[in-house]
């Protein structure tokens, strides 16, 4: 379904008796929440998104497999997520930690970013958005419900991947009281909360991508340009935070602050971090939002 059908003005409606307009029909929708539903309609019925989600599904079966086969060879290493690691054989939940360490470095990213990327810059290609905008819906209200269904399928691709890995862990692992990796121990009930917890910060640091990836992609009409820019970018920025001697600039890279979701699994939680975090997405959402905002209405779009 088009997005335009979300933008079709609702016929007038009939004048009072003392001239003023009736009011609309109990239960209508709003025109722009019609406008969200469409959109959201559109990212969730493309097959390239759902295979996406079905890959994002998959990956947390597969490293579940592969950590149980190495289990008995003590299997894990010490590379990225290996506290997590040490973790997963006294309990399947930390698999959904495990899976989100490792697949917010590249493929949770490439999931936003080619759906941020084609938002604005596919309706262009297709030769869609001019016809969006001939009907009164306004520029600001499309721009915002596209990134809503970003935001919406950047937290549906991190539950996507936390629920596939719950319930390969629960099949592979024990499942019971969680320790922490401060090495406390919290009832099931209260690990599972953090798992929630997690989920949404790690949703709050793709929605500061797909805001990148938005304003990214009013800039071209070719979504295949946009979509390889923020993946870069978003590369780019994990090298840089890597290298030491760009230290000074680490706290304000995009990627900083992704896996600071571990201070959800320590006693007492470090506030602090989590803050630094959020407020480093919200910075990065309000800015780039508004270049995107400032982009797409004064560029005359239906030339």
């Amino acid at each position: 379904m088009s997005t335009a059908e979300a933008t079709a003005v609702p016929p007038a409606a009939p004048a009072g008796p003392a001239g003023q307009l009736a009011s609309p029909p109990r239960g209508a929708v709003p025109a722009w929440l019609r406008l969200v539903r469409s959109e959201l309609r559109l990212v969730f019925r493309r097959l390239r998104n759902l295979a996406l989600l079905a890959a994002l599904a998959a990956l947390p079966i597969l490293l579940g497999i592969a950590l149980r086969l190495a289990a008995p060879r003590g299997g894990g290493g010490g590379g990225p997520g290996s506290s997590f690691i040490s973790q997963l054989a006294g309990n399947g939940v930390f698999l959904a930690f495990i899976a989100l360490t490792l697949m917010i470095a590249l493929v949770l990213p490439l999931a936003v970013a080619v759906v941020s990327g084609d938002s604005m810059a596919g309706e262009a290609g297709l030769g869609t958005l001019r016809y969006l905008l001939t009907v009164p819906a306004g520029r600001a209200r499309l721009l915002a419900a596209k990134y809503v269904s970003i935001v919406v399928f950047g937290l549906s691709a991190c539950g996507v991947v936390v629920a596939a890995s719950l319930a390969t862990g629960a099949a592979l692992f024990p499942i019971g009281p969680v320790t922490l990796l401060s090495g406390n121990t919290v009832p099931l009930g209260q690990g599972l909360l953090r798992v929630f917890f997690v989920t949404l910060y790690v949703a709050a640091a793709m929605a500061a991508l797909g805001a990148i990836g938005l304003a990214v992609s009013t800039f071209t009409e070719h979504p295949i340009g946009a979509i390889a820019t923020v993946l870069v970018l978003a590369v780019v920025s994990e090298i840089a935070d890597n290298i030491p001697q760009f230290a000074v600039v680490h706290p304000y890279l995009p990627s900083h602050w992704w896996l600071y979701f571990d201070s959800l699994l320590r006693t007492p939680i470090a506030t602090s971090d989590l803050l630094h975090g959020l407020l480093s997405f919200g910075v990065y959402v309000v800015i780039f939002c508004s270049i995107a905002w400032a982009r797409f209405t004064s560029t005359d779009v239906t030339a």
